[in-house]
């Protein structure tokens, strides 16, 4: 693992990371690309959740490692997301990564978008 790699901070389940791989091996998506997570504004509640591959870290991002996946998170974001933990869903509510963010006071009903 890279030194300044940090291991905390952002939780990604064990059924999360299996999605996650099996996306990366799905559409090819190289070991030097890590899972962007941000925030961004809009959504029924005023924040909505941002997911994407990226293979360059930015300035100011925080580099994260959970559960074998590599995240690159900007630092606005990180600090609405801090404590939060990325799980995936395939049940018959819809199929899709949830964010269970401790900081969201409220969030819409289709869980997409929150407040804090």
């Amino acid at each position: 693992m890279e030194e300044n790699v940090l291991t905390m901070d952002i939780k990604v389940t064990d059924k999360a990371a299996k999605e996650v791989k099996r996306i990366m091996a799905e559409n090819s998506v190289g070991s030097e690309f890590a899972l962007r997570v941000g925030i961004k504004g809009g959504g029924c509640s005023g924040f909505s959740y941002d997911i994407a591959f990226d293979s360059l870290n930015r300035p100011g991002d925080k580099i994260l490692e959970s559960n074998g996946i590599k995240l690159f998170i900007d630092a606005k974001s990180y600090i609405y997301l801090v404590g939060t933990e990325i799980d995936f869903s395939d049940g018959l509510n819809g199929k899709g990564f949830i964010f269970n963010n401790p900081n969201a006071v409220n969030t819409c009903n289709c869980g997409e978008s929150f407040c804090v």
